[in-house]
Protein backbone atom coordinates (compact mmCIF):
# COMPACT_ATOMS: atom_id res chain seq x y z
CA UNK A 1 0.00 0.00 0.00
CA UNK A 2 0.86 3.63 -0.72
CA UNK A 3 -0.43 7.15 -0.51
CA UNK A 4 -2.55 8.37 2.19
CA UNK A 5 -6.03 6.05 2.75
CA UNK A 6 -9.12 7.05 4.82
CA UNK A 7 -8.85 5.59 8.57
CA UNK A 8 -11.08 3.17 9.29
CA UNK A 9 -12.54 1.89 12.27
CA UNK A 10 -15.08 -0.76 13.10
CA UNK A 11 -16.50 -2.12 16.45
CA UNK A 12 -18.71 -3.02 18.48
CA UNK A 13 -19.43 0.16 20.54
CA UNK A 14 -19.39 3.87 19.32
CA UNK A 15 -17.12 4.71 22.36
CA UNK A 16 -15.22 1.85 21.05
CA UNK A 17 -14.73 3.16 17.82
CA UNK A 18 -14.50 6.89 18.78
CA UNK A 19 -11.71 5.74 20.91
CA UNK A 20 -9.58 4.47 18.11
CA UNK A 21 -10.54 7.46 16.02
CA UNK A 22 -9.46 9.89 18.66
CA UNK A 23 -6.15 8.07 18.71
CA UNK A 24 -5.61 7.91 14.47
CA UNK A 25 -6.87 11.64 15.01
CA UNK A 26 -3.66 12.55 17.05
CA UNK A 27 -1.29 10.96 15.50
CA UNK A 28 -1.12 7.61 16.39
CA UNK A 29 -1.06 4.17 13.89
CA UNK A 30 -3.58 1.85 13.44
CA UNK A 31 -2.19 -0.38 16.65
CA UNK A 32 -2.07 2.65 18.78
CA UNK A 33 -5.95 2.87 17.81
CA UNK A 34 -6.53 -0.63 18.19
CA UNK A 35 -5.02 -0.40 21.71
CA UNK A 36 -6.51 2.29 23.00
CA UNK A 37 -10.00 0.31 21.36
CA UNK A 38 -8.86 -2.41 23.30
CA UNK A 39 -8.56 -0.43 26.80
CA UNK A 40 -12.19 1.16 25.87
CA UNK A 41 -14.00 -1.97 25.51
CA UNK A 42 -12.99 -2.75 28.74
CA UNK A 43 -14.96 -0.25 30.05
CA UNK A 44 -17.88 0.42 27.30
CA UNK A 45 -18.00 -3.52 26.92
CA UNK A 46 -17.85 -5.15 30.46
CA UNK A 47 -19.89 -8.14 29.64
CA UNK A 48 -17.55 -9.34 26.88
CA UNK A 49 -13.85 -8.08 27.30
CA UNK A 50 -11.98 -7.51 30.26
CA UNK A 51 -7.98 -6.13 30.84
CA UNK A 52 -8.37 -9.97 32.82
CA UNK A 53 -8.75 -11.88 29.91
CA UNK A 54 -7.21 -12.98 26.77
CA UNK A 55 -6.87 -12.35 22.85
CA UNK A 56 -5.22 -12.18 19.48
CA UNK A 57 -4.19 -9.24 17.50
CA UNK A 58 -3.40 -9.68 13.80
CA UNK A 59 -1.17 -6.93 12.65
CA UNK A 60 0.04 -5.74 9.57
CA UNK A 61 2.59 -3.23 8.98
CA UNK A 62 1.99 -0.80 5.82
CA UNK A 63 5.76 -2.39 4.78
CA UNK A 64 3.87 -5.92 4.58
CA UNK A 65 4.89 -7.08 7.85
CA UNK A 66 2.59 -9.78 9.07
CA UNK A 67 2.05 -10.62 12.93
CA UNK A 68 0.06 -12.71 15.47
CA UNK A 69 0.02 -11.70 18.71
CA UNK A 70 -1.14 -14.13 21.64
CA UNK A 71 -1.86 -13.27 24.48
CA UNK A 72 -5.09 -15.51 25.13
CA UNK A 73 -4.80 -17.23 29.15
CA UNK A 74 -2.48 -20.05 30.36
CA UNK A 75 -3.45 -22.96 32.91
CA UNK A 76 -2.55 -21.62 36.43
CA UNK A 77 -0.97 -23.58 39.49
CA UNK A 78 2.69 -22.68 39.06
CA UNK A 79 4.16 -23.86 42.61
CA UNK A 80 1.00 -25.38 43.90
CA UNK A 81 0.20 -28.88 45.00
CA UNK A 82 -2.18 -29.18 42.09
CA UNK A 83 -3.77 -32.97 43.41
CA UNK A 84 -4.29 -31.36 47.13
CA UNK A 85 -6.41 -28.64 45.77
CA UNK A 86 -10.83 -28.30 45.68
CA UNK A 87 -10.73 -24.63 44.11
CA UNK A 88 -13.35 -22.52 44.51
CA UNK A 89 -14.98 -23.50 41.71
CA UNK A 90 -18.94 -23.44 40.91
CA UNK A 91 -21.61 -23.47 38.11
CA UNK A 92 -23.89 -20.51 38.01
CA UNK A 93 -27.12 -20.53 35.72
CA UNK A 94 -26.94 -17.87 32.90
CA UNK A 95 -30.99 -17.72 31.77
CA UNK A 96 -31.05 -17.09 27.91
CA UNK A 97 -33.84 -16.69 25.84
CA UNK A 98 -33.81 -20.52 24.50
CA UNK A 99 -32.99 -22.09 27.43
CA UNK A 100 -30.54 -22.00 30.76
CA UNK A 101 -27.29 -22.76 30.65
CA UNK A 102 -24.52 -23.36 33.35
CA UNK A 103 -21.11 -21.71 33.81
CA UNK A 104 -18.36 -22.34 36.15
CA UNK A 105 -17.07 -19.57 37.79
CA UNK A 106 -15.31 -18.54 40.98
CA UNK A 107 -11.48 -17.96 41.76
CA UNK A 108 -10.55 -21.54 40.06
CA UNK A 109 -12.33 -20.77 36.94
CA UNK A 110 -9.21 -17.72 36.74
CA UNK A 111 -6.98 -18.84 34.07
CA UNK A 112 -3.81 -16.69 34.06
CA UNK A 113 -4.53 -13.25 31.98
CA UNK A 114 -2.75 -12.01 29.09
CA UNK A 115 -4.93 -9.37 27.38
CA UNK A 116 -3.55 -6.40 29.79
CA UNK A 117 0.13 -8.09 29.18
CA UNK A 118 -0.52 -8.29 25.46
CA UNK A 119 -1.89 -4.62 24.98
CA UNK A 120 1.31 -3.44 26.40
CA UNK A 121 3.46 -5.19 24.52
CA UNK A 122 1.29 -4.40 21.26
CA UNK A 123 1.90 -0.95 22.08
CA UNK A 124 5.67 -1.01 23.14
CA UNK A 125 6.81 -3.32 19.81
CA UNK A 126 4.49 -1.21 16.82
CA UNK A 127 2.97 1.67 18.44
CA UNK A 128 3.66 5.49 18.21
CA UNK A 129 2.14 7.67 20.66
CA UNK A 130 2.98 7.40 24.41
CA UNK A 131 0.58 5.16 26.34
CA UNK A 132 -0.53 7.94 28.49
CA UNK A 133 -2.29 9.01 25.53
CA UNK A 134 -3.22 5.67 24.11
CA UNK A 135 -5.06 4.35 27.92
CA UNK A 136 -6.93 8.59 27.89
CA UNK A 137 -10.31 7.70 26.16
CA UNK A 138 -10.55 4.90 28.17
CA UNK A 139 -9.56 6.51 31.56
CA UNK A 140 -12.45 9.51 30.53
CA UNK A 141 -15.04 6.69 30.05
CA UNK A 142 -14.03 5.16 33.49
CA UNK A 143 -13.92 8.46 35.33
CA UNK A 144 -17.00 10.59 33.51
CA UNK A 145 -19.41 7.27 33.15
CA UNK A 146 -21.04 6.21 29.88
CA UNK A 147 -24.63 5.47 29.13
CA UNK A 148 -25.25 1.62 29.15
CA UNK A 149 -26.76 0.89 25.78
CA UNK A 150 -28.89 -2.05 24.57
CA UNK A 151 -26.70 -4.53 23.77
CA UNK A 152 -25.01 -4.14 26.35
CA UNK A 153 -27.77 -4.37 29.04
CA UNK A 154 -28.68 -7.30 27.18
CA UNK A 155 -25.33 -8.79 28.13
CA UNK A 156 -25.18 -7.55 31.30
CA UNK A 157 -28.79 -8.95 32.46
CA UNK A 158 -27.65 -12.35 31.27
CA UNK A 159 -24.50 -12.20 33.54
CA UNK A 160 -26.28 -10.78 37.00
CA UNK A 161 -25.21 -13.89 38.77
CA UNK A 162 -21.81 -13.38 37.99
CA UNK A 163 -20.93 -9.66 38.00
CA UNK A 164 -23.01 -9.17 41.25
CA UNK A 165 -21.02 -12.13 42.75
CA UNK A 166 -18.49 -9.75 44.82
CA UNK A 167 -19.03 -6.87 47.05
CA UNK A 168 -17.08 -4.73 43.99
CA UNK A 169 -19.29 -6.11 41.34
CA UNK A 170 -21.94 -5.01 43.20
CA UNK A 171 -20.80 -1.77 44.01
CA UNK A 172 -19.81 -1.39 39.83
CA UNK A 173 -22.87 -3.06 38.68
CA UNK A 174 -24.98 -2.74 41.18
CA UNK A 175 -24.81 0.67 42.87
CA UNK A 176 -27.55 1.80 45.10
CA UNK A 177 -29.03 -1.70 45.45
CA UNK A 178 -30.21 -1.09 41.28
CA UNK A 179 -28.34 -3.57 39.08
CA UNK A 180 -27.11 -1.89 35.75
CA UNK A 181 -30.28 -1.13 33.04
CA UNK A 182 -30.19 0.57 29.35
CA UNK A 183 -29.62 4.32 30.13
CA UNK A 184 -28.10 4.11 33.04
CA UNK A 185 -24.83 5.57 34.20
CA UNK A 186 -21.96 3.76 34.35
CA UNK A 187 -18.74 4.36 36.06
CA UNK A 188 -15.77 2.46 37.07
CA UNK A 189 -13.55 4.83 38.77
CA UNK A 190 -11.23 2.03 40.36
CA UNK A 191 -10.04 1.15 36.72
CA UNK A 192 -9.75 4.93 35.77
CA UNK A 193 -7.24 5.27 38.93
CA UNK A 194 -5.43 1.88 37.38
CA UNK A 195 -5.12 2.90 33.87
CA UNK A 196 -3.61 6.85 35.18
CA UNK A 197 -1.54 4.75 36.53
CA UNK A 198 -0.73 1.98 34.23
CA UNK A 199 -0.04 5.22 31.86
CA UNK A 200 2.82 7.39 33.96
CA UNK A 201 6.28 6.39 34.66
CA UNK A 202 5.63 3.90 37.17
CA UNK A 203 3.75 1.71 34.71
CA UNK A 204 2.21 -0.28 38.08
CA UNK A 205 0.50 -3.67 36.16
CA UNK A 206 -0.83 -6.64 37.88
CA UNK A 207 2.01 -9.10 37.06
CA UNK A 208 4.18 -7.77 39.83
CA UNK A 209 3.91 -5.74 42.41
CA UNK A 210 1.32 -4.63 44.84
CA UNK A 211 -1.63 -6.09 42.47
CA UNK A 212 0.02 -9.23 42.07
CA UNK A 213 0.25 -9.60 45.90
CA UNK A 214 -3.26 -9.01 45.99
CA UNK A 215 -4.21 -11.02 43.92
CA UNK A 216 -2.21 -14.42 44.44
CA UNK A 217 -3.07 -13.53 48.57
CA UNK A 218 -6.36 -13.33 47.54
CA UNK A 219 -6.44 -17.01 45.55
CA UNK A 220 -4.28 -18.49 48.52
CA UNK A 221 -6.76 -17.44 50.99
CA UNK A 222 -10.38 -18.11 48.62
CA UNK A 223 -8.64 -21.66 46.84
CA UNK A 224 -8.05 -20.15 43.75
CA UNK A 225 -4.93 -21.47 41.58
CA UNK A 226 -3.56 -18.25 40.15
CA UNK A 227 -0.24 -17.80 41.69
CA UNK A 228 2.81 -14.84 41.87
CA UNK A 229 4.66 -17.19 39.53
CA UNK A 230 2.25 -17.48 36.92
CA UNK A 231 1.72 -14.03 36.84
CA UNK A 232 5.17 -13.19 36.54
CA UNK A 233 6.18 -15.46 33.73
CA UNK A 234 3.05 -15.35 31.52
CA UNK A 235 4.32 -14.17 28.30
CA UNK A 236 3.30 -12.77 25.05
CA UNK A 237 3.82 -15.11 21.90
CA UNK A 238 4.92 -13.79 18.34
CA UNK A 239 3.32 -16.08 15.37
CA UNK A 240 3.60 -16.08 11.90
CA UNK A 241 -0.10 -16.10 10.35
CA UNK A 242 -1.96 -19.21 9.44
CA UNK A 243 -2.37 -18.78 5.47
CA UNK A 244 -3.98 -20.44 2.88
CA UNK A 245 -5.37 -19.28 -0.85
CA UNK A 246 -9.31 -18.66 -2.04
CA UNK A 247 -10.28 -18.04 -5.37
CA UNK A 248 -6.87 -15.56 -5.95
CA UNK A 249 -7.00 -14.32 -2.86
CA UNK A 250 -4.55 -15.14 0.38
CA UNK A 251 -6.62 -15.02 4.07
CA UNK A 252 -3.90 -14.69 6.76
CA UNK A 253 -5.44 -15.93 10.10
CA UNK A 254 -4.87 -17.31 13.95
CA UNK A 255 -2.61 -20.59 14.03
CA UNK A 256 -2.74 -23.12 15.68
CA UNK A 257 -2.31 -24.19 18.64
CA UNK A 258 -5.76 -22.32 18.71
CA UNK A 259 -8.37 -23.77 16.57
CA UNK A 260 -10.22 -21.20 14.69
CA UNK A 261 -8.34 -20.20 11.90
CA UNK A 262 -7.34 -23.68 10.75
CA UNK A 263 -10.87 -24.56 10.54
CA UNK A 264 -12.12 -21.87 8.61
CA UNK A 265 -9.39 -22.49 6.42
CA UNK A 266 -11.10 -26.05 5.93
CA UNK A 267 -14.33 -24.68 5.27
CA UNK A 268 -12.76 -22.44 2.54
CA UNK A 269 -10.69 -25.08 1.23
CA UNK A 270 -14.40 -28.03 0.50
CA UNK A 271 -15.78 -24.59 -0.71
CA UNK A 272 -12.90 -23.86 -3.20
CA UNK A 273 -13.91 -27.32 -4.88
CA UNK A 274 -17.36 -25.46 -6.04
CA UNK A 275 -18.06 -23.25 -8.85
CA UNK A 276 -20.37 -20.45 -7.86
CA UNK A 277 -20.27 -18.04 -10.42
CA UNK A 278 -23.69 -18.78 -11.78
CA UNK A 279 -25.25 -19.52 -8.48
CA UNK A 280 -27.62 -17.44 -6.49
CA UNK A 281 -26.74 -16.51 -3.12
CA UNK A 282 -29.18 -18.33 -0.61
CA UNK A 283 -30.20 -21.02 -3.76
CA UNK A 284 -30.07 -25.16 -2.87
CA UNK A 285 -27.28 -24.88 -4.87
CA UNK A 286 -25.46 -22.32 -2.23
CA UNK A 287 -26.83 -23.19 1.08
CA UNK A 288 -26.61 -27.44 0.83
CA UNK A 289 -22.54 -27.41 -0.05
CA UNK A 290 -22.22 -24.48 2.55
CA UNK A 291 -23.79 -26.53 5.33
CA UNK A 292 -22.11 -29.63 4.10
CA UNK A 293 -19.09 -27.58 4.93
CA UNK A 294 -20.30 -26.62 7.97
CA UNK A 295 -20.50 -30.79 9.23
CA UNK A 296 -17.69 -31.35 7.64
CA UNK A 297 -15.49 -28.72 9.56
CA UNK A 298 -17.46 -29.85 13.09
CA UNK A 299 -16.56 -33.69 12.18
CA UNK A 300 -13.06 -32.50 11.23
CA UNK A 301 -13.30 -30.64 15.28
CA UNK A 302 -14.95 -33.63 16.91
CA UNK A 303 -12.24 -36.04 16.07
CA UNK A 304 -8.72 -33.86 16.09
CA UNK A 305 -8.06 -34.19 12.10
CA UNK A 306 -5.40 -32.19 10.95
CA UNK A 307 -5.53 -29.15 8.90
CA UNK A 308 -4.02 -30.98 5.90
CA UNK A 309 -6.35 -34.33 5.76
CA UNK A 310 -8.60 -35.29 3.43
CA UNK A 311 -12.27 -33.83 2.77
CA UNK A 312 -14.69 -36.54 3.15
CA UNK A 313 -16.02 -38.29 0.89
CA UNK A 314 -19.57 -37.89 1.96
CA UNK A 315 -20.29 -34.19 3.18
CA UNK A 316 -23.75 -34.55 4.03
CA UNK A 317 -23.36 -36.72 7.23
CA UNK A 318 -24.59 -35.52 10.74
CA UNK A 319 -22.65 -37.07 13.37
CA UNK A 320 -20.85 -34.81 15.90
CA UNK A 321 -21.57 -34.19 19.62
CA UNK A 322 -23.99 -31.54 20.97
CA UNK A 323 -22.54 -27.95 21.05
CA UNK A 324 -23.70 -25.43 23.70
CA UNK A 325 -25.93 -22.67 22.50
CA UNK A 326 -24.40 -19.62 24.82
CA UNK A 327 -23.53 -16.14 23.54
CA UNK A 328 -19.85 -16.20 24.83
CA UNK A 329 -18.46 -12.95 25.94
CA UNK A 330 -16.30 -11.76 23.10
CA UNK A 331 -15.47 -8.66 20.91
CA UNK A 332 -13.57 -7.99 17.75
CA UNK A 333 -12.01 -4.36 16.64
CA UNK A 334 -10.95 -4.22 13.42
CA UNK A 335 -8.37 -0.88 11.86
CA UNK A 336 -6.91 0.52 9.58
CA UNK A 337 -5.05 4.19 9.10
CA UNK A 338 -3.88 6.07 6.29
CA UNK A 339 -0.15 5.35 6.14
CA UNK A 340 -1.44 1.30 5.33
CA UNK A 341 -0.96 0.03 8.88
CA UNK A 342 -4.40 -2.71 9.52
CA UNK A 343 -4.90 -4.11 13.06
CA UNK A 344 -7.61 -6.89 13.78
CA UNK A 345 -8.23 -8.03 17.28
CA UNK A 346 -10.15 -10.43 19.20
CA UNK A 347 -10.36 -10.32 22.95
CA UNK A 348 -12.79 -12.52 25.87
CA UNK A 349 -13.09 -12.88 29.41
CA UNK A 350 -15.29 -15.65 29.09
CA UNK A 351 -18.32 -14.81 31.41
CA UNK A 352 -15.96 -13.61 34.09
CA UNK A 353 -15.05 -15.35 37.35
CA UNK A 354 -17.08 -13.09 39.61
CA UNK A 355 -13.59 -11.84 41.19
CA UNK A 356 -12.59 -8.54 40.57
CA UNK A 357 -8.94 -7.52 41.18
CA UNK A 358 -9.09 -5.36 44.72
CA UNK A 359 -8.14 -1.76 43.46
CA UNK A 360 -8.58 -1.79 39.84
CA UNK A 361 -12.34 -2.40 38.67
CA UNK A 362 -11.09 -5.54 36.25
CA UNK A 363 -12.77 -9.20 36.86
CA UNK A 364 -10.74 -11.70 35.61
CA UNK A 365 -11.66 -14.18 33.52
CA UNK A 366 -13.26 -17.75 33.96
CA UNK A 367 -11.21 -19.58 31.12
CA UNK A 368 -10.68 -22.31 33.54
CA UNK A 369 -14.71 -22.75 33.28
CA UNK A 370 -15.31 -23.11 29.89
CA UNK A 371 -15.89 -26.75 29.13
CA UNK A 372 -15.15 -26.74 25.57
CA UNK A 373 -11.80 -25.10 26.28
CA UNK A 374 -10.91 -28.40 27.96
CA UNK A 375 -11.86 -31.25 26.16
CA UNK A 376 -9.83 -33.41 29.12
CA UNK A 377 -12.01 -32.42 31.52
CA UNK A 378 -11.44 -29.17 33.82
CA UNK A 379 -8.16 -28.44 35.83
CA UNK A 380 -6.35 -31.82 33.69
CA UNK A 381 -4.22 -29.64 32.16
CA UNK A 382 -0.61 -28.90 33.79
CA UNK A 383 0.28 -25.19 34.90
CA UNK A 384 1.80 -22.77 31.93
CA UNK A 385 0.32 -24.82 28.41
CA UNK A 386 -1.37 -21.84 26.25
CA UNK A 387 -5.18 -22.50 26.22
CA UNK A 388 -6.64 -22.81 22.51
CA UNK A 389 -9.57 -20.95 20.95
CA UNK A 390 -11.95 -20.46 18.65
CA UNK A 391 -10.62 -16.75 18.40
CA UNK A 392 -9.76 -16.11 14.69
CA UNK A 393 -8.76 -12.58 13.63
CA UNK A 394 -7.91 -12.60 10.01
CA UNK A 395 -6.85 -10.65 6.38
CA UNK A 396 -7.70 -11.23 3.20
CA UNK A 397 -4.89 -9.72 0.84
CA UNK A 398 -5.58 -9.41 -2.84
CA UNK A 399 -3.13 -7.54 -5.41
CA UNK A 400 -0.24 -6.99 -3.29
CA UNK A 401 -2.40 -5.22 -0.76
CA UNK A 402 -4.87 -5.95 2.19
CA UNK A 403 -8.19 -5.82 1.09
CA UNK A 404 -10.49 -6.59 4.34
CA UNK A 405 -9.58 -6.80 8.01
CA UNK A 406 -12.57 -9.06 9.84
CA UNK A 407 -13.14 -11.28 13.03
CA UNK A 408 -16.07 -11.99 15.06
CA UNK A 409 -17.29 -12.86 18.56
CA UNK A 410 -19.54 -15.99 19.21
CA UNK A 411 -17.61 -18.95 20.07
CA UNK A 412 -18.17 -21.25 18.26
CA UNK A 413 -20.02 -19.48 15.37
CA UNK A 414 -16.85 -17.98 15.40
CA UNK A 415 -15.43 -19.65 12.48
CA UNK A 416 -19.09 -20.05 10.71
CA UNK A 417 -19.38 -16.41 10.62
CA UNK A 418 -16.38 -15.73 9.22
CA UNK A 419 -16.24 -18.21 6.77
CA UNK A 420 -19.83 -16.73 5.01
CA UNK A 421 -18.84 -13.56 5.37
CA UNK A 422 -16.10 -14.06 3.16
CA UNK A 423 -17.93 -16.44 0.98
CA UNK A 424 -20.79 -13.53 0.67
CA UNK A 425 -17.65 -11.36 -0.69
CA UNK A 426 -15.59 -13.00 -2.64
CA UNK A 427 -18.33 -16.00 -3.99
CA UNK A 428 -21.48 -13.54 -4.24
CA UNK A 429 -20.22 -9.58 -4.65
CA UNK A 430 -21.61 -8.50 -2.09
CA UNK A 431 -21.21 -5.46 -0.50
CA UNK A 432 -19.09 -5.13 3.30
CA UNK A 433 -22.42 -4.09 5.19
CA UNK A 434 -24.66 -6.22 3.36
CA UNK A 435 -22.02 -9.36 3.72
CA UNK A 436 -22.59 -9.05 7.48
CA UNK A 437 -25.73 -8.55 7.40
CA UNK A 438 -27.20 -11.33 5.66
CA UNK A 439 -28.64 -13.74 7.35
CA UNK A 440 -26.75 -17.10 8.60
CA UNK A 441 -26.38 -20.68 9.02
CA UNK A 442 -24.63 -22.46 12.15
CA UNK A 443 -24.61 -26.91 12.40
CA UNK A 444 -24.81 -27.08 16.39
CA UNK A 445 -24.04 -30.54 16.10
CA UNK A 446 -27.66 -32.53 15.38
CA UNK A 447 -29.75 -29.23 14.23
CA UNK A 448 -29.17 -26.54 11.62
CA UNK A 449 -29.70 -23.09 13.01
CA UNK A 450 -30.95 -20.47 11.05
CA UNK A 451 -31.29 -16.43 10.94
CA UNK A 452 -34.79 -14.83 8.90
CA UNK A 453 -34.16 -14.27 5.29
CA UNK A 454 -33.79 -17.21 3.32
CA UNK A 455 -36.49 -18.29 1.09
CA UNK A 456 -39.34 -20.62 2.22
CA UNK A 457 -37.90 -22.76 -0.70
CA UNK A 458 -34.26 -23.11 0.54
CA UNK A 459 -35.76 -23.40 4.47
CA UNK A 460 -37.68 -26.65 2.85
CA UNK A 461 -34.44 -27.90 0.61
CA UNK A 462 -32.61 -27.82 4.05
CA UNK A 463 -34.92 -29.56 5.97
CA UNK A 464 -35.29 -32.35 3.56
CA UNK A 465 -31.79 -33.44 4.63
CA UNK A 466 -31.47 -31.77 8.40
CA UNK A 467 -33.71 -30.55 11.24
CA UNK A 468 -33.88 -27.27 11.08
CA UNK A 469 -35.02 -24.29 13.92
CA UNK A 470 -35.00 -21.19 12.12
CA UNK A 471 -34.82 -18.42 14.32
CA UNK A 472 -37.17 -15.26 14.32
CA UNK A 473 -34.50 -12.38 14.23
CA UNK A 474 -30.96 -11.92 13.70
CA UNK A 475 -29.43 -12.72 16.41
CA UNK A 476 -26.19 -12.49 18.91
CA UNK A 477 -25.82 -16.43 19.20
CA UNK A 478 -24.99 -16.07 15.32
CA UNK A 479 -21.65 -13.79 16.09
CA UNK A 480 -20.36 -10.65 15.42
CA UNK A 481 -18.36 -9.63 12.34
CA UNK A 482 -16.68 -6.07 12.47
CA UNK A 483 -14.27 -5.49 9.69
CA UNK A 484 -13.12 -2.94 7.00
CA UNK A 485 -12.12 -2.87 3.84
CA UNK A 486 -8.89 -0.52 4.24
CA UNK A 487 -9.51 2.44 1.55
CA UNK A 488 -12.88 1.74 1.22
CA UNK A 489 -15.38 1.53 4.15
CA UNK A 490 -16.25 -0.21 7.49
CA UNK A 491 -19.01 -2.42 8.95
CA UNK A 492 -20.08 -3.26 12.09
CA UNK A 493 -22.20 -6.10 12.85
CA UNK A 494 -25.92 -5.38 14.15
CA UNK A 495 -26.08 -8.79 15.99
CA UNK A 496 -23.45 -7.17 18.83
CA UNK A 497 -24.23 -3.59 18.43
CA UNK A 498 -21.12 -2.67 15.91
CA UNK A 499 -20.44 0.45 14.91
CA UNK A 500 -18.00 1.95 12.37
CA UNK A 501 -16.07 5.25 11.98
CA UNK A 502 -14.51 6.28 8.84
CA UNK A 503 -12.60 9.76 8.36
Amino acid sequence: MSGKQPTIVASGHPLVSKAAMTILERGGNAFDAVIAAGFAGAVAEPALTSLGGGGFLLARTAQGESTIFDFFVDTPGKGLAMEELEPHFFPVTVKFLSSDQDFHVGLGSVAVPGALKGFLHVHARLGRLPLSQVVKPAIILARDGLLINQQQSYFLNLLTPIMTMSAAGRALFAPNGNYLQEGDLFHNLPLAFFLEELGDHCRRDFYSGLHAQRIAADMEEMEGLLTMEDLATYQVIERSPLAMDYRGYQLLTNPPPSFGGELICIALRLLAELDFSATRWGSREHLLPMVGAMIAVEEFRTKQVANDAEPPAEWYGANGQRLRTFNRGTTHISVTDDAGNVAAMTTSNGEGSGYIVPGTGIMLNNMMGEDDLHPCGFHATPPGQRVASMMSPSLLLGDGGVKLVLGSGGSKRIRTAITQVLSNIIDFGFNLQGAIDAPRLHWDGDTLQAEPGFTANSINDLKKRWPVNVWPELEVYFGGVHAVMPGREGAGDPRRGGHHLKK
